[in-house]
């Protein structure tokens, strides 16, 4: 089971890391033709804010199993994705974006997988 739980936290730290690199380079008009209309309706600020999140996350995720330092960091980042994929549920529901309201279920999922499973039966 611990493979298994690697193969998600990796596959969700992949994900995380391409979606945070591009909050982080693209400019908001480059977003919103990217189908992340929400950008268009907050702040530059926030969505580098939101991308440097996704950022520590990955680092999070990966870095702390890997080294077997601190690895009480690796559920404490899955939350922290837990709380991110929620509020952006509801900010695509409000939009009716109903496609990326189901990206975000299926990421929600694999952060939910990953926080049990390393504070639970999978912990370091």
């Amino acid at each position: 089971m611990n493979v298994a739980v690697w193969i998600v936290t990796g596959v969700l730290a992949a994900l995380f890391l391409l979606a945070g690199l591009m909050k982080l380079t693209k400019s908001k008009a480059e977003l919103v033709d990217a189908g992340q209309g929400w950008a268009g309706d907050v702040p530059d600020d926030v969505v580098r804010l939101l991308g440097a999140v996704e950022m520590a996350a990955v680092l999070g995720l990966v870095l702390p199993g890997a080294f077997d330092v601190l690895t009480w960091l690796v559920p404490v980042a899955a939350l922290g994705l837990i709380v991110l994929m929620l509020g952006a549920i509801v900010t695509h529901g409000r939009r009716r974006e109903y496609l990326n309201m189901g990206t975000n279920l299926m990421l929600l999922a694999a952060a939910v997988f990953i926080a049990v499973e390393r504070i639970g039966p999978q912990r370091f």
